[in-house]
Formats: C-alpha cells, sequence, structure tokens
C-alpha cells in the first residue's frame, strides 16, 4: 500500500524490535560461549525494551496522537527494505563483537528510516516526531555499544 498513517510505521518499528529480541532470544539459546549468550540476552532484553517504548506512543494519547493520525505518501511500501528478513538465519555469533556488528546494522536501518520519513515529513509536528524518533535511537545504539564494550573488556 502506498498511503500510510504515521502509527502505521510505529507499529512497524515496534514489531521490527520484538522479532530481533525473539531472534536474540533464539541464538542465546543455541551452543554459544558465555559472553556471547550474555550479549545476545542483553539484546534481546533491549530491543523488548524499544518496543515497549514505541508501544507506549500508541497506547498513551498524549501530545503524539494526532501526529500518529498523519497520512504520508510512500511510493515504496516501507519497510525499506526489509533487513531483518535479509539477516543470517544464523548470525555470527562467534565472538561479541560481531553480535554487536549485526544489531548496530539493524538498528542504522531503523533510524535512516526515521530520518528519511524527518526529512519528507509535511508538518513540522511530524518532521520534530520523526526527528526525535532518530535522535533518540542514536542515543540507544550508542547505549549499546558502551554496554556492549563493557561485556567484551570484562
Amino acid at each position: 500500500m502506498r498511503f500510510h498513517q504515521v502509527k502505521d510505521l510505529v507499529t512497524w518499528a515496534a514489531g521490527y524490535h520484538r522479532r530481533l529480541a525473539d531472534q536474540f532470544t533464539a541464538l542465546a539459546g543455541g551452543g554459544v560461549e558465555e559472553r556471547v549468550r550474555m550479549a545476545l540476552e542483553y539484546l534481546a532484553e533491549h530491543e523488548h525494551k524499544m518496543e515497549n517504548d514505541l508501544t507506549g506512543y500508541l497506547a498513551d494519547g498524549t501530545d503524539h496522537s494526532q501526529v500518529l493520525e498523519t497520512w504520508f505518501d510512500d511510493p515504496a511500501d516501507f519497510p525499506h527494505p526489509p533487513v531483518l528478513e535479509r539477516l543470517p538465519d544464523c548470525i555470527d555469533c562467534e565472538t561479541v563483537q560481531s553480535v554487536l556488528s549485526t544489531a548496530l546494522t539493524a538498528h542504522r536501518t531503523l533510524q535512516d528510516l526515521y530520518s528519511h520519513r524527518a526529512e519528507l515529513a509535511g508538518g513540522s509536528d511530524e518532521k520534530a516526531f520523526f526527528e526525535a524518533l532518530s535522535k533518540g535511537h542514536e542515543a540507544e545504539v550508542r547505549r549499546v555499544a558502551r554496554d556492549m564494550q563493557r561485556l567484551e573488556d570484562y
């Protein structure tokens, strides 16, 4: 479909985090080294938090309700492209660094999507909403990288 509401994109992004969390959880249950398992479990928890944060926008009915109802025209259906489906079934789980690299790639995809929507926003509220999502996501990515580095150094 070509026309979407902002809430459709937020719902999709929350599902993206849920699917990523499920993938990390499944990988953590496999035969991986203990630090890698801890990293995967941490990432799964983080993805659930990100999912909950986004679903909070949909449920709270605060200042964002008007923006969430905004329609936008996007000739290329989102997601652009379905990166999660293209991730390998078995992410390289040899090291914490390789797990982190995969997680950062997935997150940068979402951040790029938010930035793209901010650039194409039809109004200032919509632009501010997506810019805030992008900046918040950038901060979360830095936090994940920092926390994973601590696990690697431990």
